[in-house]
C-alpha cells in the first residue's frame, strides 16, 4: 500500500509540474474549423498571386491544405499532431526568395483579415511561424 501512495505521489507530482497547454491562440483563431478556413482562404489568396503561384502549379493541394492545418495548430497551441515532412524536406530544391516568402505572408495576413482576426492575434500566430523562415528559403 505504502508503495501505490509514493507511486501515485510522484505521478501527481510530475503532472503538477507541467505547465499548462496554452491553447489561447488556437481558440483565438477559431480552432480547427477557424484554423482551416484560414488556410483555404490563403491558399485561394496564393492562387491568384502572380508572384507566387508557379511555386504551387505541381503541388497536391488537398494535402497541402491538410498538412498547413495541421502545422498551424500545432503552433497554436491546439490538440493537432503535425505528419507532414520537416520544413527543409518540403522546400528542397524550391530556391524560395525572402520576396517569395513575403509574399506567402501577405496571402496569409488577407485571408485572416477575411477571417475578422484581430492584428495582436494575427501577430501571435506570425511569431510563431516566422521561426520557419530560415528553414524555408534558399533551400
Amino acid at each position: 500500500m505504502r508503495r501505490l501512495i509514493l507511486v501515485a505521489t510522484l505521478v501527481l507530482a510530475a503532472c503538477a509540474q507541467q505547465p499548462p497547454r496554452d491553447d489561447s491562440l488556437y481558440q483565438d483563431l477559431g480552432g480547427t474549423p477557424g484554423i482551416t478556413r484560414i488556410v483555404e482562404g490563403m491558399l485561394l489568396n496564393i492562387a491568384k498571386d502572380e508572384r507566387i503561384v508557379e511555386h504551387f502549379r505541381k503541388i497536391d493541394i488537398e494535402r497541402l491544405r491538410d498538412k498547413l492545418v495541421e502545422q498551424f495548430c500545432v503552433e497554436a497551441g491546439g490538440p493537432c499532431e503535425y505528419t507532414g515532412d520537416s520544413m527543409e524536406e518540403s522546400h528542397k530544391g524550391q530556391r524560395l526568395t525572402e520576396s517569395d516568402f513575403n509574399a506567402l505572408v501577405e496571402d496569409l495576413q488577407d485571408a485572416m483579415d477575411a477571417e475578422g482576426i484581430s492584428s495582436r492575434t494575427q501577430n501571435r500566430l506570425l511569431a510563431r511561424l516566422a521561426p520557419m523562415r530560415g528553414q524555408v528559403i534558399h533551400k
